[in-house]
C-alpha cells in the first residue's frame, strides 16, 4: 500500500485528485498508476484503470489472474468493473468512498453474479488515505 501512496502523491503534486495504485505478481510490483483525468481531460484515466493499462503492456496479455491490486480509494464502479474484466483475483483498498464507493459503501459490484468475483479487503493504511484526499481538497477550497 505504501507504494500506492507514493503515487497518490505524486497525483497531488500534479493537481490530479490523489488516488495511486500498484498491481503486484509475486510480490513485485511489476505496474504502477494513478489519477491522471485532469491534465489528460480523459475520464477513463483513474488509477486503477492506468495501472490496469501498464499491466497488460509489462505481462503482454489482458488476463491478470495471477495478481493484486492495491489502490488507496475504494473502486469506482468503473474501477470495480475493469478489475472484474481484468481477472485479478485480490483487490486491497485503503480509503472508503462515500460518494462513489463499489466494493460496498454504495454499491458492491464484486457481489454481482458475474463470471469472477474478486476478493476485497478495504480500510488499509485508511488513515494515511484518506488525509490525502482531506488535504488535496482542502487546498482546493
Amino acid at each position: 500500500m505504501n507504494a500506492a501512496i507514493e503515487m497518490a502523491k505524486e497525483a497531488f503534486d500534479d493537481g490530479e485528485v490523489p488516488v495511486g495504485a500498484v498491481i503486484v505478481r509475486d510480490g513485485e510490483i511489476i505496474a504502477k498508476g494513478r489519477n491522471r483525468r485532469e491534465k489528460s481531460k480523459n475520464a477513463l484515466l483513474h488509477a486503477e484503470v492506468d495501472a490496469i493499462n501498464n499491466a497488460c503492456k509489462a505481462l503482454g496479455g489482458w488476463r491478470l489472474w495471477n495478481c493484486e491490486i492495491y489502490i488507496t480509494l475504494e473502486p469506482c464502479p468503473m474501477c470495480a468493473g475493469a478489475i472484474i474484466n481484468a481477472h485479478i483475483p485480490k483487490v486491497y483498498f485503503g480509503a472508503y468512498d462515500f460518494k462513489n464507493g463499489s466494493c460496498g459503501t454504495i454499491t458492491n459490484l464484486f457481489e454481482m453474479p458475474y463470471n469472477f468475483k474478486p476478493e476485497y479487503h478495504g480500510g488499509i493504511m485508511e488513515e494515511e488515505c484518506a488525509k490525502l484526499l482531506k488535504d488535496f481538497f482542502k487546498k482546493l477550497r
